[in-house]
């Protein structure tokens, strides 16, 4: 037998951490990631592969499975309903399906295939596969692979004027890859690293933070992220770094340009939002609010914005306003995205309470309440479509 397996509670959070990232608790992966200090841990994130706490947890059922099925004479019977998760952690439940299944040994010894002397009768069932729709197939030829980040891609934009697409990701750095000539064989040649550093003792070093949020402006000249160090960054499309905006005191979780392109908006942990401005970087003004992290921010013009909370509010804001336009209420759980129609004149949001809200600023209540998911609720969009947009005469639809 090998030596002892030893694990640390660094490592079990860690896994645990990623875990919460990967199945899209951004929020609650942050809050955990401070309460357990992730960020002071040794362990490069590089390495550890997607879905790692979830293989070890297959890994660990199938055992408890094993330990249950084979017998003391080396003989298997398989039961003939499958193990839970829960059901494996029940110490009284593990010992009554042994026992059961000793019992049926006893009373039919032939029952089953058996594993003697190494030799294996049936396979382990394989994990389930996910439901993919078969009438959708993209060819190889059409798909192309990015590959150069080293950690979850958390985001994705491309740029409104040129072939570029910009991806934001855990390994604290965003990417433009010029994809006007994708067949090109070094992913090298595709992908401008923005490194996201912050100055320690006078140096500049990487961040380490995620970067989660980014936004071209209009004419696509510009691109701004946000990052889990509290800073957002503007950077020319060739990748150089034209400013730093530091006033968030925590992880920025959304920001966007306006249709003007003079102003940037972005929502932060620190409950508050701040409209930026493009052209010096300085904080233009700073809402406070709400009572908890702003979540999600969007433009209703180039000087109005609404924005949602974990507090469970919206809030429909005005540059150099003191107090909201507007407030909705209506939610029972954090709001996690909110977006305008083309003209400006609805406003949908989505929640943890797994319902779709559609607002408007002559009515105090939603004008409409959509509950048709049983999970919660994470993006919304409007079609480009409806008065205002290049498809007037089509329908305007909201997809979430």
């Amino acid at each position: 037998m090998s030596g002892n397996m030893t694990y640390s509670s660094d490592e079990v959070n860690f896994l645990v951490y990623r875990y919460l990232q990967e199945s899209g608790f951004q929020h609650s992966a942050y809050t955990f990631g401070i309460e357990s200090h992730i960020s002071q841990s040794n362990i490069d994130g590089a390495l550890v592969p997607p879905a790692a706490l979830l293989s070890i947890i297959q890994k660990g059922l199938q055992y408890t499975e094993a330990e249950i099925s084979v017998g003391e004479n080396g003989q298997e019977q398989r039961p003939t309903e499958s193990l839970s998760l829960i059901d494996a952690v029940l110490p009284d439940f593990v010992a009554n399906r042994q026992n059961q299944l000793n019992s049926q040994r006893t009373n039919n010894p032939s029952t089953g295939p058996a594993i003697t002397n190494g030799e294996e009768g049936t396979p382990p069932n394989p994990p389930e596969s996910m439901e993919v729709d078969a009438s959708i197939e993209i060819p190889q030829s059409k798909a192309t692979k990015l590959i150069g980040h080293e950690s979850e891609v958390f985001i994705c934009a491309w740029n409104p004027v040129k072939d570029f697409l910009a991806s934001g990701s855990g390994d604290s750095t965003a990417r433009i890859w010029d994809m006007t000539d994708s067949t090109k064989k070094d992913p090298k040649e595709l992908q401008i690293v923005l490194r996201h550093c912050i100055s320690k003792g006078g140096t500049e070093v990487p961040s380490n933070k995620d970067v989660t949020s980014l936004d071209w402006n209009n004419n696509g000249s510009f691109l701004a992220t946000g990052s889990y160090d509290g800073y957002a960054r503007i950077w020319t499309s060739d990748g150089s770094l034209k400013s730093t905006l530091g006033q968030h005191k925590g992880p920025i979780f959304a920001l966007k340009w306006n249709k003007r392109g003079n102003y940037i908006l972005s929502a932060g942990v620190d409950k508050t939002t701040i409209i930026w401005d493009a052209a010096s970087g300085q904080c233009e003004q700073q809402f406070s609010f709400h009572s908890a992290p702003a979540l999600d921010v969007d433009w209703q013009s180039n000087t109005s914005f609404a924005s949602c909370s974990t507090d469970q509010h919206i809030h429909v804001c005005k540059l150099h306003s003191d107090k909201p336009v507007k407030s909705f209420e209506g939610h029972t759980n954090e709001v996690n995205a909110i977006k305008w129609d083309p003209q400006g004149l609805l406003l949908a949001s989505c929640s943890d309470d797994m319902t779709l809200k559609i607002w408007s600023l002559d009515k105090d209540n939603c004008v409409h309440d959509l509950q048709a998911h049983n999970k919660e609720i994470y993006t919304i969009k409007w079609s480009p479509t409806g008065p205002e947009t290049s498809n007037p005469n089509m329908s305007l639809v909201l997809a979430r």
